[in-house]
């Protein structure tokens, strides 16, 4: 071979080698374009958003069962029948009248195809052809059960034959006579959005459900399928109040202490797996808020965490919580959080209306579009929808850069506890080995609320604020982590000297005090390097009093002098100089 024939068949090998590693570049950039983001969707309690319209029996079953028929007030015969999602059990196949997807169809029928034939009006026959000029153009088709959703008459009864009115069997009757009407995961929901919705969520993202506070619960045990979905431990059977949260006739209990430890944990397992490109938390919304903040501080992760509500619920006409779902999953999707290394620089959101506001500042006011807004004045309003814009950029420490996150939290920290007349410090427990969060480690923080008027006389004894006085001595007894928000004037968080003394009393005693201005505050609470308590910026009480909850957990309790009523001029130094750590903490989150 020539020194020409050994040169040209090195570059046709190079050639082919550089059109190989373009075709698998390609293929790969393919690949990596056709896969779809994930995304976690956890349950929390109390939803509407996780709530569907009652199941009442159908006008169908009524007839062919010779049941009363459901009827309008003025006793006249309902205009429709009333028809819910399910699913068939076999093919069927039906006929559907052309041109009737929508009233001007028949108006350009000459654009469209011949149908698939005709039916009779009077006997139901399908032909081919038009036997009669009454005959109706028709579509066929064979529904499967593979499908997915169709709207249906709701054709079940109740044990004893009569119709279904309601959730229960009547009224006033015992929980088990009752049907558990929330979804017990979003996981339904989603299918239904998507089925009714032309694919809205799944066409951006797939999504793996979670149940870590759920408004539906199992009361008979769980499927197989769901019981990794619980965490550690399998449940056999969900307790009411206990595992699942919902409200109704039969009351509205509210997830406690434990429940939130068990769903922290819950959530930061999951995003910690690093396969998520970001997660939706579902609540009820008066206290979404809530939640969304607590975790923007406790979740480390790099991704967004954005929480959605509804003000009424699913499939009722003008529900609002399937759109917050979508712009959810749209946010996290269009990536317009990231900073220049690919992280969340917003932190948790609230996405409602058509905005996501900063889980620190979203507040409830009303059950009417425009009822979330944000609180604090200097922000919050962080994207709009649509179009998708980057309104804010907020300089507050969340997820991954928050010092209270689960991965900063220490395996214990100092606490306080009554030991006969006296208080001594013990070690709380925070994590256990593995990193999760215990649920005896939820600190108890409770509000005081100035208002005007309210004290008793014209005494400033603190000893007359009974309420307070009563819950330090609860706390030495019962909660070694412990600590209290002042909704004091706005906005600079005082109140009336017996209070402020009283709680002076408690910050001697171990436990912190945050002071915030009443209400939805304009204004900043100013620092006072010299008092004893912990001033809370323009935060709300509700987001001050999440924030100690977690600063508790990261620094314990504060230094108790050995007489808290005579303190020592070193011992109240001691004293500032950890509701500096505090302090700090809340002039940064």
């Amino acid at each position: 071979m020539s020194t020409v024939q050994k040169r040209d068949r090195f570059l046709l090998l190079a050639m082919g080698a550089v059109l190989l590693i373009v075709a698998a570049g390609l293929t790969n950039g393919l690949s990596a374009q056709a896969a779809k983001p994930r995304i976690a969707i956890f349950s929390g309690s109390n939803s509407t958003l996780q709530h569907t319209r009652e199941l009442i029996t159908s006008n169908k079953a009524r007839e062919k069962y010779g049941l009363p028929l459901r009827k309008n007030r003025d006793g006249s015969p309902e205009r429709f029948d009333s028809l819910r999602p399910q699913r068939l059990a076999a093919p069927v196949t039906v006929y559907i009248e052309a041109y009737s997807a929508h009233p001007l169809e028949s108006d350009a029928s000459e654009l469209y195809a011949p149908p698939d034939g005709y039916v009779n009006k009077q006997t139901g026959a399908f032909s081919k052809d038009r036997k009669a000029p009454t005959d109706v153009p028709v579509y066929e088709v064979t529904l499967r059960p593979e499908d997915g959703l169709y709207q249906l008459p709701y054709m079940a009864r109740q044990a004893d034959g009569s119709a279904w009115e309601g959730d229960c069997t009547g009224r006033n009757v015992s929980l088990d006579k009752c049907r558990v009407t929330f979804y017990p995961n979003a996981a339904r929901i989603f299918e239904e959005i998507d089925r009714f919705g032309d694919n809205l969520l799944s066409s951006m993202a797939d999504f793996d459900f979670y149940r870590p506070a759920p408004s539906g619960g199992y009361r008979k045990g769980l499927p197989a399928a769901l019981r990794t979905d619980v965490g550690e431990g399998d449940i056999p059977k969900e307790v009411f109040g206990k595992d699942y949260f919902p409200y109704g006739g039969q009351g509205r209990p509210e997830p406690a202490m434990p429940t939130l430890a068990r769903a922290t944990n819950m959530v930061q397992k999951a995003m910690r797996t690093g396969k998520y490109a970001g997660a939706i938390w579902l609540e009820g919304s008066p206290t979404t808020e809530e939640s969304a903040y607590w975790l923007d501080l406790l979740i480390d992760t790099t991704v967004p965490i954005s929480a959605n509500a509804s003000q009424s619920v699913h499939g009722s006409v003008g529900n609002d919580g399937d759109l917050n779902m979508a712009y959810s999953v749209q946010y996290i999707v269009s990536g317009i959080w990231k900073d220049e290394n690919g992280r969340d620089k917003i932190g948790g959101v609230m996405i409602q209306e058509k905005q996501a506001i900063m889980a620190r500042d979203v507040q409830k006011g009303d059950d009417h579009p425009g009822g979330y807004a944000p609180t604090g004045g200097y922000g919050g309003i962080v994207a709009n929808m649509k179009p998708m814009t980057l309104t804010f950029v907020p300089n507050k420490k969340h997820t991954y850069t928050s010092e209270v996150n689960m991965t900063k939290l220490p395996p214990s920290v100092q606490g306080v506890k009554r030991s006969g007349s006296g208080i001594a410090t013990v070690q709380v427990p925070i994590k256990d080995q593995k990193g999760d969060l215990l649920e005896t480690a939820i600190p108890k923080v409770t509000f005081v609320k100035y208002a005007k008027y309210s004290n008793d006389d014209y005494s400033d004894d603190p000893a007359d604020q009974v309420e307070t006085v009563a819950r330090i001595e609860k706390n030495l007894t019962s909660f070694p982590l412990s600590g209290f928000v002042l909704e004091g004037k706005a906005p600079y968080g005082h109140a009336d000297p017996p209070t402020m003394a009283s709680l002076e009393r408690a910050a001697r005693r171990g436990m912190p005090v945050v002071r915030v201005g009443r209400g939805s505050i304009q204004g900043m609470v100013t620092t006072d390097p010299n008092d004893l308590f912990i001033e809370g910026s323009n935060l709300t009480a509700t987001k001050a009093r999440l924030l100690l909850m977690a600063s508790l957990m990261k620094l314990g309790a504060l230094p108790v002098p050995a007489d808290p009523d005579h303190p020592t001029n070193p011992e109240l130094q001691a004293i500032r100089a950890k509701i500096a750590q505090y302090q700090e903490i809340f002039d940064t989150h």
